[in-house]
């Protein structure tokens, strides 16, 4: 009994260390910002599947630089990523970044959270947000991707809460530029934000875009979702940033494949989910070769679809 007591200490000792332990290991990621308007520029996230390799560097981000200080949209899925994102902005301006808008609560959107925290930035997000950052959910998924990210998530990664939390419009003003915050959600998450830069005719459209990947549905509500579309697109905006893929110069062309996805899943799965028919049965029936040569097809689509199939079960 006494050595297995042991055996267990030894265990959660070693755990903790790995959890710990300095970020020591090989270190090539780059953070190269495009400047998509005079005053705006972002990151663009790899279309792969959160890993050490990548430090999960799989969503985007974006930052304005006022004549006050820098207005950044969305913290990047580890600490890491989030001081070299601080980095690159300090190789074009002097100016300090006084604000992070939280499109949403997603791990690879928040785990940088905490390093703009330090240099003094304030956190704007929606008040939803307060519920998934008190859940089990989060304090279990971050305790996996201390494991999962390791070394660039550790215990030293925390969950930040919001020092302003956004009901349903805010309009922040930075040195003389507006940023017209709206929340669009439920949809993608029950938190979505979508941040609008009037002077720069920019929309931060958080995870409520996707390009170049299939998008993840997760817990979504695809309904909410083809309507937050709609409501990006009556913005007019000459410049979506997405959640994750590359800019788009053509907002209504681009969106359409994330509003199409969608419309594809609900049109699949209404009938089967309706009916009560197995998903497995549902699913194997659904011609999916339009889509099946993306990128994170495998790991995402049959999960996606059996979210929209529960989902309309419920609505």
């Amino acid at each position: 009994m006494r050595s297995c007591v042991m055996c267990t200490m030894l265990l959660g000792f070693l755990a903790l260390f790995v959890l710990t332990a300095p970020v020591n290991a090989s270190d090539d990621l780059l953070l190269n910002p495009i400047q998509v308007a005079p005053h705006t520029y972002f990151v663009q996230g790899l279309p792969e599947m959160g890993s050490s390799k990548n430090q999960n560097f799989i969503s985007n981000a974006g930052f304005v630089i006022t004549p006050k200080g820098v207005v950044v949209i969305d913290a990047l899925g580890s600490p890491a990523l989030a001081k070299k994102l601080i980095a690159e902005i300090k190789k074009l301006t002097a100016q300090k970044v006084v604000a992070v808008i939280v499109t949403h609560y997603h791990a690879d959107h928040i785990y940088g959270l905490q390093e703009f925290k330090s240099i003094g930035a304030k956190i704007y997000a929606q008040g939803e947000g307060r519920n998934y950052i008190s859940s089990e959910t989060a304090k279990q998924r971050l305790i996996a991707s201390r494991i999962d990210f390791a070394p660039w998530v550790n215990a030293s990664t925390k969950l930040m809460s919001a020092d302003v939390w956004i009901d349903q419009a805010y309009t922040l003003t930075i040195g003389g530029v507006e940023f017209k915050i709206s929340r669009v959600g439920p949809a993608h998450a029950p938190e979505d934000l979508i941040t609008y830069v009037p002077s720069e005719k920019v929309l931060f459209a958080g995870d409520l875009v996707f390009r170049g990947r299939i998008p993840f549905v997760g817990n979504a509500d695809s309904k909410g979702w083809l309507h937050a579309l709609d409501e990006i697109e009556s913005l007019n905006p000459s410049i979506v940033i997405p959640g994750h893929g590359a800019y788009s110069n053509s907002p209504i062309v681009d969106i359409r494949f994330t509003r199409d996805y969608l419309q594809y899943l609900r049109t699949s799965m209404t009938k089967s989910a309706i009916n009560m028919d197995p998903f497995e049965e549902a699913y194997q029936q659904v011609d999916w070769s339009e889509y099946e040569g993306m990128p994170l097809f495998r790991a995402a689509n049959r999960m996606n679809a059996y979210n929209v199939y529960l989902s309309i079960q419920a609505e």
